[in-house]
């Protein structure tokens, strides 16, 4: 009677748990998180966190102190601290998650980056909104690919120049300076590589894309690769010679895998 007792509690409560953490992580996911973005902002790390609290440890310790020998105003206490410090965790990781968010996929002189949330300051979201309100942030925006040329003034080329060497504010964290992706492409045209090329890469790691590529077809002797950064991670990307369309984006060796 006890063990049937303990573990339909834990059922209930890992359910429950299960199902509400996998709403919130889905929901993450397919708005924002999607490849690469969920690899460029290295936040696995945070979803682990919150399924260790949330769908596992939350259901065992309801597993350990369920007792139908229990009164059950007590039961309904402890249950209730242990849901409380669950909450507690998705909602830390869930803001962690949201702070977090990719908002655009960079383009600028030489090469792509990802650019979060976080990354944006309120003046400057306040000044796209007014100088560039196509492609300024909002709460609901989803990831977008755009081109982040400095501006054409020498006097404010400097600025955000000595600005980003000094404060690592660049002009991709200024969306009102941001223009569509199409405009770009001819800049980014200039800049493609062959793999042996792209210098964020070890030479073995050169080597070892440089195959990869050929299994997937591409041709590996030709400038059509780029880089794409994210905190402490990179990618290559491959486009076509042609349209300019991104072909696939492959992972370091380490830890490699098309998409």
């Amino acid at each position: 009677m006890q063990v049937k007792f303990r573990l339909r509690a834990f059922g209930i409560h890992l359910a429950v748990s299960a199902s509400v953490l996998v709403l919130t992580l889905l929901g993450l996911y397919l708005g924002w998180y999607r490849w690469p973005g969920w690899y460029l902002t290295g936040v696995l790390h945070v979803a682990a966190i919150m399924v260790a609290v949330d769908a596992a440890l939350g259901p065992t310790l309801t597993l350990l102190i369920a007792n139908p020998r229990k009164p059950r105003r007590e039961l309904a206490r402890d249950i209730g601290v242990i849901v409380a410090v669950q909450l507690v965790a998705l909602v830390y990781g869930t803001a962690t998650l949201w702070q977090g968010r990719p908002l655009y996929y960079t383009f600028s002189e030489d090469r792509l980056e990802i650019v979060q949330a976080s990354a944006l300051l309120p003046k400057e979201i306040a000044l796209a909104r007014q100088q560039n309100p196509v492609l300024a942030p909002h709460w609901y925006s989803l990831p977008r690919w755009v081109w982040a040329p400095l501006p054409d003034d020498p006097d404010t080329r400097a600025r955000i120049m000595a600005a980003a060497i000094a404060e690592g504010q660049d002009v991709i964290d200024m969306p009102r300076y941001f223009r569509p992706w199409q405009q770009g492409l001819p800049a980014l045209r200039q800049q493609l590589k062959k793999v042996d090329e792209v210098p964020v890469f070890t030479r073995r790691e050169q080597q070892a894309l440089k195959e990869r590529l050929t299994e997937l077809g591409f041709p590996a002797d030709q400038p059509i690769a780029s880089f794409v950064t994210g905190p402490g991670t990179r990618l290559l990307v491959v486009f076509d010679p042609a349209t300019l369309a991104i072909r696939t984006m492959i992972r370091p060796p380490e830890s490699r895998r098309a998409r």
